[in-house]
C-alpha cells in the first residue's frame, strides 16, 4: 500500500529553485533511500515532506500521506500531524535533544503534546519506547541527561522520541553519519526492526551507498534539486543508467593512487602510554576511582607512512590523539615526536612539527575571520616575517587546489568540502612532519571524500608526510593507510599491515568490527 507519494514537488527560496518536479512514493513496511552529495537536495526535500521550509521558500506540488493532502492543511492542523502521522530523525542529536530536560522528559512530550496521554501514562509509554530501542531501565532510568550518553545512545534516544505515537512515516536524515560501525548497525538493525514490526515507512537519507546498499528496498538518487534515477537498489546499483550515478557508486569504492612507502626513520614514538582518569567518588569518604582511558599503548609511525587507529567509541583513540598532540597529560610512559619529548609543557617547536585535521571544520574556524588569518594561525608556534607568513599562506592554499583570493573571504562562503581543504591548508602551512586526522573525512559526501583522499596522498608524496587516521570507517583505513591499529578498551589488540589485518582479522574484536562495515556486494559493482 501507497503510504506517501509526492508530485511535481517544486520549491524555491529567493527566486532560485532547489527541488524541482520532485515524485516519489514510499510504501507501509518499505525502507525507501535517498541519496546523492550535499546540497543536492535531500534534507529539503525531508523539510519540503514535514512542511518544514524557511519562512522564504515557496512551495508547489502535491504530498499525500495516506491518502490525506498535506498542502491542503493548515499549520495547526500539520502540527498535530508531525509527531503522530509522520516523525523526523536528525543527524545530530546532540542538536535535536535539550540538554537541560531529561531524557524521560523528552520522549514522553510528544505524547502529552498530542494528548495522547496523561503525564504517568506518558512516562510508563517513554519507559517502554526506551526499552524497544536497547536504553532498558536499569541502566538507563529516565532521569538522565543527554550529556551523560554516548552518540550512539543519545541518536537511540531520538528514535525513541520519533516512533513515540507509532507514525506512519519515519524520515531518517544521515542517522547514523557520526556513528562508529558497531554502533551504526545497530541503530540500522534496530530501523529496520521497527519498519517490520510497526509496518511503517523509512525513507533514509545518507550519503553513505553502502548503507543503502544494505537496508533499503528502493532508492532514489538526487542531483541539482532532481531525481535523477530511481527503482530498486540491486537494480540502480546494477544498471547506473545516469552518469552521475555511475559516479557516485565510482568515489563511494574509491582508493588514492598511492606508492608504498619507503622505510624511514620514525616520526613517531608511542611506549607504554597511559591515561587515567579519576571517577566520581561512590561515597564522600571513599577514594576516587581511576579509569584507564589510555592502558599501556606502544606504536612507532615512519616518515611517509599512513597509520590507522580504529574502534568503537570509548575505545580510547580521540585520548591517544590528545596525548599524541600533546594536548593530556600522560600518567606513565614515553611519547616522541622526532625523538624529542611530548608532553603538555613541550617547547614551541616541537608542537609545531605536529598538527590536526578534525571532523566539523566548520567547527574548529572562527566565522569572523577571513581564511587568510586562519590559515595562518599556527604560525604562533613558529613566527616568521609577514611577508614570509602571506606568501606560505597563499602556497597553503594553492596546494589544497584553492585560489588565492579564497585568502580574503569568510569561512560560511565555503562548501563542506571546500572547509576540510582549508583546514588541511592549516595544518600544512608550518610544515609539519606529522599530521593527526580525526575523523576528518566522515561527514563528506562520497565523491568529496574521494577528493580529499587524493589530496591527501599527492600532498603526501609531495611534501613526505605522515599521517596518522582516527576513524571509525574502515572503507577510509582500507583506501589510505599502510597498517592499523585496532583499540579496544584502552589497550591496542590487533596490528599489521592494513590489507592483511581487514581481509583476515586474528583478533575477534576486529572480525566484530569488519563484519559490521557495510559494503557494496561486489557483484552489484559488475557490468556498466
Amino acid at each position: 500500500m501507497t503510504l506517501l507519494a509526492a508530485e511535481g514537488l517544486t520549491v524555491a527560496i529567493a527566486g532560485r529553485e532547489v527541488l524541482s518536479e520532485i515524485a516519489l512514493t514510499v510504501a507501509a513496511g518499505e525502507v525507501f533511500g535517498l541519496v546523492g552529495e550535499s546540497g543536492s537536495g535531500k534534507s529539503m526535500t525531508a523539510l519540503a515532506l514535514m512542511r518544514l521550509l524557511p519562512p522564504a521558500a515557496r512551495a508547489r506540488g502535491r504530498i499525500r500521506l495516506a491518502g490525506q493532502d498535506l498542502g491542503a492543511l493548515s499549520e495547526r492542523a500539520m502540527c498535530a500531524v508531525r509527531g503522530r502521522e509522520i516523525a523526523m530523525i536528525f543527524q545530530e542529536p546532540m542538536t535535536a535533544l535539550n540538554p537541560v530536560r531529561t531524557i524521560g522528559e523528552q520522549v514522553a512530550e510528544t505524547l502529552v503534546v498530542h494528548g495522547a496521554a496523561s503525564r504517568a501514562e506518558a512516562r510508563a509509554i517513554a519507559r517502554a519506547r526506551l526499552d524497544r530501542v536497547g536504553l532498558e531501565g536499569a541502566r538507563f532510568p529516565l532521569e538522565r541527561y543527554p550529556h551523560e550518553l554516548s552518540g550512539g545512545q543519545r541518536q537511540r534516544v531520538c528514535i525513541a522520541m520519533a516512533v513515540a505515537l507509532r507514525p506512519r512515516l519515519l524520515l531518517a536524515d544521515e542517522p547514523t553519519t557520526a556513528l562508529d560501525v558497531t554502533t551504526q548497525a545497530q541503530i540500522l538493525e534496530l530501523l529496520r526492526g521497527l519498519v517490520a514490526e510497526e509496518g511503517m515507512g523509512l525513507m533514509l537519507i545518507t550519503h553513505d551507498l553502502a548503507v543503502v546498499a544494505g537496508i533499503a528496498d528502493r532508492v532514489a538518487v538526487m542531483q541539482g534539486g532532481r531525481i535523477v534515477e530511481e527503482g530498486r537498489t540491486e537494480a540502480v546499483f546494477r544498471a547506473r543508467r545516469h552518469d552521475y550515478t555511475r559516479r557516485l557508486l565510482a568515489a563511494s569504492t574509491h582508493a588514492p593512487a598511492r606508492a608504498a612507502p619507503a622505510p624511514g626513520a620514525p616520526v613517531l614514538e608511542v611506549e607504554g602510554a597511559v591515561r587515567e582518569y579519576l571517577l566520581p567518588r561512590p561515597s564522600p569518604f571513599a577514594p576516587h576511582p581511576r579509569l584507564r582511558a589510555v592502558d599501556g599503548v606502544g606504536f612507532a609511525l615512519r616518515a611517509g607512512e599512513s597509520l590507522g587507529l580504529v574502534g568503537e567509541s570509548g575505545s580510547g583513540k580521540s585520548t591517544l590523539t590528545r596525548l599524541v598532540l600533546g594536548l593530556d597529560p600522560l600518567a606513565a610512559g614515553a611519547i616522541r615526536l622526532r625523538g624529542r619529548a611530548v608532553s603538555l609543557s613541550m617547547p614551541r617547536p616541537v608542537r609545531a612539527d605536529a598538527q590536526a585535521v578534525f571532523q566539523d571544520p566548520y567547527g574548529s574556524f572562527n566565522p569572523r575571520h577571513r581564511v587568510g588569518r586562519l590559515v595562518a594561525e599556527p604560525f604562533h608556534l613558529a613566527p616568521a616575517p609577514a611577508a614570509e607568513i602571506r606568501a606560505r599562506t597563499l602556497e597553503a592554499l594553492a596546494a589544497v587546489g584553492l585560489p588565492a583570493e579564497a585568502a580574503g573571504r569568510y569561512i560560511h562562503e565555503f562548501s563542506g568540502g571546500q572547509r576540510q581543504r582549508i583546514a588541511i591548508a592549516r595544518a600544512l602551512v608550518i610544515r609539519p612532519r606529522l599530521v593527526v586526522l580525526d575523523e576528518a573525512v566522515s561527514a563528506l559526501d562520497v565523491r568529496v571524500r574521494a577528493q580529499i583522499l587524493d589530496l591527501l596522498a599527492g600532498l603526501q608524496g609531495r611534501l613526505g608526510l605522515s599521517y596518522l587516521f582516527v576513524t571509525h570507517d574502515l572503507g577510509v583505513v582500507r583506501a589510505i593507510t599502510d597498517r592499523v591499529l585496532v583499540m579496544k578498551a584502552g589497550r591496542i589488540v590487533e596490528e599489521g599491515p592494513t590489507a592483511r589485518v581487514l581481509a583476515a582479522p586474528a583478533h575477534p574484536y576486529t572480525a566484530a568490527l569488519v563484519a559490521a562495515t557495510p559494503r557494496i556486494p561486489a557483484g552489484w559493482l559488475a557490468g556498466p
